[in-house]
């Protein structure tokens, strides 16, 4: 057991993690214990200004009404069943879902990883039942799917995948952004393609305008399933409420999770008609789309549709790139911006963005790197302009601490 302390003082959380936790986490050495809206409190009082949004996933910010109203009623009310019942909250949030994108069918899981599990299940049978029973799906390389082991294996990254070789099968890992890469793996085997509207994980790479209309056109022509991971993109994370509206295309399938519970964790599996191949018993889950996290999902998709949530992250992401624009042309250790939306990607010249964000958390911002030479920002939907400047001047100020590259304002 940790050791009491005396009467007033904290204990040592990090501690007590690093005796009692699996080490598979490289945390920044900060114990947040309170949130609101985009800003966060650590154990010390000590406030940050949250530009990781919990990867992608508080849409909404921290702690915001809409939800903690609606998880505290619905705690009140009924938390679990299973899915051998109706509950209401899950049917409204697949109306409202299906109702706002050009999807038919909706089955609710716990997490992003869990969508896109189901999503290869379905593109299986899909393959067995009308592409005598084709099985291997395409993915690209940086592409980032999930934990489980088959969602390593779609996984494009070889540095998830090595140590737990050997892999499940059925995985074609081709380069991302290049309409030929599918067409060359393309055989009788396929029954699906699955990519992301933008690549989260693998750095924020954005893809070409006409990329994703030639995949659609791709397995029109083939008879194959288009699966869009929007797991990170979705639920307004680009300025839309699905990034591929941003492309002018409809996928067949598409997968959800992050930003769709604003805090809470849910996944959706989405499928148009002809795609839903499922019948009863193929799939399923003890604890997806329980009456609780479905109530606060709702709540938050609602607040989002109602209040065009998904133009302000357009607006504002737009801001955010004009300044960051301004901070490249300050300084030369910043060589590419990436993104759309409330996703970016800032690139630098070498292996920095440790640093980087080490520095930026001494001064009160918290930013992600997602790659040894890029940080992503990736702030809740709902900022302004202000929290935009505020965190850009930070991030101004870190680079000029950290003394890399060429401060043109200062040299």
């Amino acid at each position: 057991m940790p050791e009491k302390r005396p009467e007033g003082m904290t204990l040592d959380w990090q501690e007590v993690e690093r005796r009692y936790y699996m080490q598979i986490v490289k945390r920044v050495p900060v114990t947040l214990v309170r949130g609101k809206g985009a800003r966060v409190w650590d154990d010390e009082g000590r406030e940050y200004l949250d530009f990781t949004a919990g990867w992608a996933v508080n849409s909404l910010g921290h702690c915001h009404p809409v939800v903690s109203a609606a998880l505290a009623e619905q705690a009140g009310t009924l938390i679990h069943t299973s899915n051998q019942f109706y509950t209401v909250p899950q049917v409204q949030l697949a109306q409202l879902l299906v109702e706002n994108s050009c999807l038919d069918r909706v089955f609710l899981c716990n997490s992003g990883t869990e969508a896109n599990e189901g999503a290869i299940k379905l593109a299986r049978k899909y393959g067995r039942v009308h592409r005598h029973g084709a099985y291997e799906v395409i993915t690209t390389f940086n592409s980032f799917h999930g934990r489980t082991l088959a969602m390593v294996a779609a996984t494009g990254q070889h540095k998830f995948q090595e140590p737990y070789v050997p892999v499940p099968g059925g995985f074609v890992n081709v380069k991302y952004d290049d309409i030929k890469a599918i067409e060359e793996v393309t055989t009788e085997r396929t029954c699906a393609v699955m990519v992301e509207a933008i690549q989260g994980e693998g750095g924020v790479n954005v893809p070409s305008e006409e990329y994703l209309r030639q995949v659609r056109l791709w397995c029109d022509r083939h008879g194959l399933l288009l699966i869009l991971d929007e797991v990170q993109t979705g639920i307004g994370r680009l300025g839309a409420l699905f990034g591929y509206q941003l492309y002018g295309i409809e996928p067949d399938v598409v997968t959800l999770a992050k930003g769709l519970g604003s805090g809470v964790p849910i996944g959706a599996l989405m499928a148009k008609e002809s795609a839903c191949v499922f019948e009863a018993g193929d799939h399923g889950s003890t604890f997806g789309g329980n009456p609780l996290a479905c109530a606060a999902a709702h709540a938050a998709l609602k607040y989002i549709v109602d209040n065009d949530v998904c133009g302000n992250a357009l607006r504002t992401g737009t801001y955010l790139m004009r300044r960051l624009a301004e901070l490249k042309a300050r300084h030369d250790a910043i060589v590419e911006l990436r993104g759309r939306g409330l996703l970016v990607a800032v690139q630098f010249d070498s292996d920095i963005a440790a640093g980087v964000l080490d520095a930026c958390l001494e001064r009160g911002l918290l930013v992600n790197s997602v790659k040894p030479n890029a940080v992503r920002l990736m702030p809740p939907l709902v900022i302004g302009e202000a929290e935009v400047d505020e965190a850009v001047g930070i991030l101004d100020d870190a680079l000029a601490g950290l003394g890399v590259g060429r401060d043109t304002a200062r040299s």
